[in-house]
């Protein structure tokens, strides 16, 4: 019996749920950890996916949605700057994504690959993930993500958020199909209905929050210093993002780097983050999650991710759901951010392994070295706002130095330096 297009288009409509449903959890957390409004969040992510999608003419299914390298910077800005100030920079580094998309498109990806190989790549996706480790940890027992305010007595918070965690790695590893895909929304749910049991959820703002409502989207102010703190950091990202763009090329079985193009999803991926910051909303980045998906079910129509997109943008204005999201008590985040920080961390560690980059080799551990020191142990240089630090900082510094360091050509195992 043959589809009609009614058929076709219902089980696109259900595939692109399904997407946002494995997408929901990671798009929702990043802004809770920032304070920023999860409806905006929801919104500019669909928006920023369909933007990438006219940008790369519709031929990659992948999602874009909130990039948890921006966490600590975007913290760390709003403390300095101001919410306007930190969404100015986050446009400002969505510009150096266009400007970085221009680079390869003259220069060739070989440009890519020479500024930012596996042994650049590696170390700062583990600082990412290591940096923010003190976070989940603070979250976990019931204290504010900076450890300098308890919100939820140590004892209760340390049950609910080693429950979310379990239930959450339990998903994650015996789960089959597309429920193995969704650990996060399970160990929110368990640690959710344990908050309950604790009478750690306050759900007066659901009850007095609009059934409609359009999200409290912020206009960004321009502050050349918040800017400056906030540029280097795009380079984390956009390291996650090549990576991205690689994974769903092997699953799918297409060379997106050449057909759009590699300077086309770091366009797509650069304009849907200046379009997100612009309106409040964090910075956009492709789902490794959403990848997952795709393998899982082998639905590789980009025309999912577009209903994807519109599901995201109307929930954005249902206003009772972003504050029922709001409710989620700290601990069921910080037992889920145990894991997932971690596993940022052994990205970057399963980087280094998988190009097999030799760490006999004295250029290539200097640059390891180095650059997980400085991120991890936040060295500082400058003071007060004309500082550098964290991700930003290591960022520079892995760039600075495989450049400088002679043989940067061999980082390769079986290379001598």
């Amino acid at each position: 019996m043959q589809e009609t297009p009614t058929h076709t288009l219902g089980r696109q409509a259900l595939a692109g749920s399904q997407m946002l449903l494995v997408a929901f959890g990671a798009l929702v957390l990043m802004p809770l950890i920032t304070g920023l409004d999860p409806n905006v969040a929801l919104f500019t992510a669909g928006a920023g996916t369909l933007l990438f999608q006219i940008v790369t003419r519709g031929q990659i299914p992948v999602f874009l949605a909130s990039s948890f390298a921006f966490i600590a910077p975007i913290i760390a800005a709003q403390q300095r700057f101001g919410l306007a100030e930190t969404m100015g920079a986050l446009m400002a580094a969505g510009v150096l994504y266009v400007l970085l998309a221009a680079a390869v498109r003259a220069k060739g990806t070989g440009f890519i690959d020479r500024v930012l190989p596996p042994v650049v790549i590696a170390p700062v996706i583990m600082v990412i993930g290591l940096s923010l480790a003190p976070v989940a940890v603070n979250m976990a027992m019931g204290k504010s993500g900076d450890g300098a305010e308890q919100l939820i007595p140590y004892a209760d918070a340390l049950v609910i958020s080693l429950l979310s965690l379990a239930v959450t790695v339990a998903v994650a590893v015996l789960a089959r199909g597309l429920l193995r895909l969704v650990p996060i929304i399970a160990g929110v749910i368990a640690g959710y209905v344990l908050s309950f049991a604790y009478g750690v959820v306050d759900t007066t703002s659901v009850a007095e929050a609009a059934w409609l409502a359009v999200p409290s989207f912020t206009a960004p102010a321009f502050d050349w210093r918040a800017i400056l703190f906030m540029l280097p950091v795009a380079i984390a990202p956009a390291i996650e993002h090549i990576g991205d763009v690689l994974a769903i090329s092997s699953v799918t079985r297409e060379d997106y780097l050449k057909r759009p193009g590699l300077h086309r999803t770091l366009l797509g991926d650069g304009l849907a983050t200046t379009l997100a910051a612009g309106m409040g909303g964090p910075p956009n980045t492709t789902y490794s999650e959403v990848t997952g998906a795709v393998m899982l079910t082998r639905n590789f129509n980009p025309r999912v991710m577009t209903w994807a997109a519109g599901f995201a943008i109307a929930l954005a204005f249902i206003g009772k759901f972003g504050a029922a999201l709001q409710t989620i008590p700290v601990p069921v985040m910080g037992g889920i951010l145990c894991l997932l920080f971690g596993s940022i961390a052994v990205v970057g560690l399963n980087t280094l392994i998988r190009h097999q980059v030799d760490l006999s080799i004295a250029r290539n551990l200097a640059v390891v070295a180095v650059t997980l020191v400085f991120g991890i142990g936040g060295l500082v240089i400058g003071r007060g706002q004309y500082s550098l630090e964290g991700i930003a900082l290591c960022s520079i510094v892995a760039v600075g130095m495989n450049l400088v360091l002679p043989g940067s050509e061999h980082w390769g195992r079986g290379d001598a330096a």
